[in-house]
């Protein structure tokens, strides 16, 4: 992005309406309380995050944006002032065979699905990978029969890579699988 700091992102994503308005731009501390509670309200709906809504807390939300800061690849979503999404970039591991990956995180608000808003969080970060020099991959798990959150990524370029069967109980006992999806990023860089 040109301006990684603040940005106001043209509606590139073909949806009408609200997804226009939205402001783009890096998380800060700040944040943390907002997105802890929007992930918590989120992982109540059985099958969307892994975490439970009490295994989540404020200063672990705190610790990644200031970890992520320096480089820019933990990002919110604003519309009328407030954060309607966030997705993030986080290093897949600390050794350097991994340094070329990374994991990615999008959460779209409660209330505000089916806007838009997680295809332009996407993108913004596809796009901060490809100015990236050393991003040349991204991955990511998603519970089957998230239909909503596999079509955005097959959308934007994931292809399903690997299958974990069984592999996250819900509340209620039932076993889903997880599905590996990766994007690479084009060879040629700026």
């Amino acid at each position: 992005m040109a301006n990684r700091e603040s940005q106001t992102r043209e509606n590139r994503t073909g949806f009408a309406g609200p997804s226009a308005a939205l402001r783009i731009r890096r998380a800060c501390e700040d944040d943390a309380a907002t997105l802890c509670a929007a992930e918590r309200e989120t992982a109540r709906i059985p099958g969307r995050l892994v975490s439970r809504p009490d295994e989540l807390n404020e200063a672990a939300f705190a610790c990644t944006i200031r970890e992520l800061s320096e480089s820019g690849s933990y990002l919110v979503a604003e519309r009328n002032g407030a954060i309607v999404g966030h997705a993030l970039l986080e290093f897949a591991g600390a050794i350097i065979g991994l340094a070329h990956v990374r994991s990615l995180t999008i959460v779209v608000h409660p209330g505000f699905t089916g806007q838009g808003i997680g295809t332009v969080l996407l993108k913004a970060l596809q796009d901060w990978a490809r100015a990236a020099p050393d991003v040349k991959r991204i991955e990511l798990r998603v519970r089957d029969g998230n239909t909503a959150a596999l079509n955005l990524y097959t959308k934007c370029g994931f292809v399903e890579e690997s299958r974990f069967r069984q592999r996250i109980r819900l509340p209620d006992n039932t076993l889903i699988d997880d599905i590996g999806m990766t994007w690479f990023c084009p060879e040629e860089k700026p």
